[in-house]
């Protein structure tokens, strides 16, 4: 059995079984105490082992007292007794242990029981989820993917995976990787240049940053769908907010508007901090002690709050007019900076909150634009602390008006022309958003460097395991 399942039991002195691994082990006269965990839940499970009995044969005893001896933090070890009440404060159950089994043994094992910064635990990424910290990001991360195919799946979105290898760039999003076979280092050495009509695909390639083209496609044909999948950016930006390869979540509508859109974003955080609070208790309350106080607040009233909403040029004047020095002097068509979002979260609102309809300078080409020719049907969904972690918009469904800007942006037509016939086929009123979801795991606990909430982290000049 799982601890997360012995820990439900009632203490009723019935023989189990329990695997894991030693976090700690204490010797004494006439006990020895290990703690196990493994790592289904937050909390571990006590197991004591009594080193005077007189019922078993003098064999028994010692090769248990060998393996116990052996034991050090970070072995893996199976144990078998009798679950009962525990008469400690801090735990209600234990396990009065008969036989134990060394699975592996962990000598010179670097995570002992003092702490160890997030740093060092970056530099042993493959041992790092059996602590407590990391081993309950991981717990949130896997909780908050199963609540996102459950609020779209129930909403009747259908799951669509689109490509990671590209032969356009989405929408200017930022630098991309090239995909190729050619062998680069040679053309280098002989002074050639690379003729991408050989590679591969016949023409330059590249790994994708955003999935949401390919997504318009089947919400023309499908209504609603989600994709929730691996982007990519190479942008050469070495800060605690930036990945490399980081997971996206873009859902799409056809037959809807930007109110639509908004409405969508804020039920589907509601619906994710709700299933978060309900269904991991232990990991949030670890975060809200000992990671980012007041956490929990936070999360049950991004729950329970309905979600203000301002323009982006009302947003300005606000910022304006409270006269507060920010590095990052705004001005009406800057793109807000984090500390304009906060600002306007943690000051204006004091909650969540959606700024819409952007100049269309600072927007993607694909935006619907508004009848004052300034700005577009966009919207940014706004949290204390963190700033943007959903953007969106209603999408251009004017072909005439979609190939003008297109045009006006000095963009080449062609790679594009599968998007433009989604206008030219039945074209629809339709609208989406996209979420980076480390950036939503990094919020829900806290955690100050997105580095810590994926599992194997690749960015500039950092691509280990």
């Amino acid at each position: 059995m799982l601890i997360k399942e012995i820990l439900k039991q009632e203490a009723s002195a019935q023989e189990i079984t329990v695997s894991g691994w030693v976090r700690t082990k204490r010797d004494m006269k006439n006990f020895a105490f290990i703690e196990l965990n493994d790592g289904s839940c937050f909390s571990s499970i006590q197991c004591i082992f009594e080193r005077v009995s007189g019922s078993e044969e003098g064999a028994v005893k010692a090769g248990r007292e060998k393996i116990i001896a052996d034991i050090s933090t970070g072995c893996s070890v199976e144990v078998k007794g009798t679950l009962v009440r525990s008469p400690s404060d801090g735990q209600a159950l234990e396990v009065q242990g008969r036989d134990i089994v060394l699975l592996g043994s962990a000598e010179n094992y670097p995570l002992q029981k003092k702490g160890h910064s997030l740093e060092f635990l970056r530099e042993i990424a493959h041992l790092r989820a059996r602590t407590n910290t990391i081993g309950a990001v991981a717990r949130i991360r896997s909780r908050l993917a199963f609540a996102v195919h459950n609020f779209f799946q129930g909403r009747g979105f259908q799951y669509l995976t689109t490509p990671l290898i590209t032969t356009q760039d989405a929408e200017g999003a930022g630098a991309m990787f090239q995909v190729t076979t050619l062998n680069l280092d040679e053309l280098a050495k002989a002074g050639k240049a690379p003729d991408y009509t050989r590679d591969f695909f016949g023409k330059k390639a590249f790994l994708t940053v955003s999935g949401q083209l390919e997504g318009e496609s089947y919400a023309a044909a499908l209504s609603r769908i989600y994709t929730f999948g691996p982007t990519f950016r190479a942008e050469r930006s070495d800060t605690a907010r930036h990945l490399a390869e980081f997971w996206m979540i873009e859902p799409e509508m056809s037959f809807a508007h930007l109110e639509d859109d908004m409405a969508l974003a804020e039920d589907f955080l509601k619906y994710l901090c709700s299933d978060l609070l309900k269904n991991c208790t232990d990991d949030l309350e670890f975060f809200n002690t000992r990671v980012q106080k007041g956490l929990l607040g936070t999360l049950q009233n991004i729950a329970d709050s309905p979600f203000a909403r301002i323009t982006y040029t009302d947003a300005l004047h606000e910022l304006e007019k409270s006269k507060q020095s920010f590095e990052f002097t705004p001005f009406w068509g800057c793109d807000l900076q984090s500390e304009h979002e906060r600002f306007l979260t943690e000051q204006i609102a004091k909650g969540p909150l959606i700024v819409t309809d952007y100049p269309k300078e600072i927007k993607a080409f694909y935006m619907k634009a508004n009848e004052d020719g300034k700005t577009v049907r966009a919207m940014d969904l706004l949290v204390p602390r963190l700033g943007e972690i959903i953007g969106g918009s209603e999408r251009e469904d004017n072909l005439s008006l979609l190939e003008q800007r297109m045009e006006a942006l000095g963009m080449d037509t062609a790679p594009y022309r599968w998007y433009l016939d989604l206008r030219r086929y039945g074209s629809v009123a339709h609208a989406g958003f996209g979420l980076g979801f480390e950036r939503l795991v990094q919020y829900f606990t806290g955690m100050t460097n997105i580095r810590d909430v994926i599992p194997y982290p690749r960015a500039l000049a950092y691509a280990e395991f």
